[in-house]
């Protein structure tokens, strides 16, 4: 951590000088330095900014690896589910029968099913 030193004993004489008396050139010289000390530890230097550019670019880098990796695992599920569905149609085929549109007409009456006869309630 950088420091800034802050000589009191000259501030005090340069306010002294210029019509301060004792305790008051005291009192502004603390204020000062401790407005100074403070704000120094909010302060960042170099080595601080260039370990959070190092830290944001292995974030970057590692978020889009791990893209990478669902991307292909999502791949290999939707393949996998893909060749389950036609290897259970091959072992167990639905039965459908299919007729062309152009015979459908010829589709025998005793295929096509009857119509369920109303349910006729006696009147009174």
């Amino acid at each position: 951590m950088t420091t800034i030193t802050f000589d009191t004993h000259s501030a005090i004489k340069r306010l002294k000088a210029a019509g301060f008396d004792e305790q008051q050139a005291e009192a502004l010289s603390d204020t000062i330095r401790q407005a100074q000390d403070a704000k120094l530890d909010e302060l960042a230097t170099k080595g601080d900014i260039l370990r959070l550019e190092g830290d944001i670019f292995r974030l970057e880098r590692d978020l889009k690896e791990l893209e990478l990796r669902m991307v292909i695992k999502l791949g290999a599920m939707i393949l996998a589910a893909v060749g389950m569905m036609v290897t259970a149609n091959r072992l167990w085929p639905i039965p459908v029968q299919y007729v062309s549109p152009g015979i459908a007409h010829e589709v025998p009456l005793s295929v096509v099913p009857k119509p369920a006869s109303p349910v006729v309630s006696p009147s009174h």
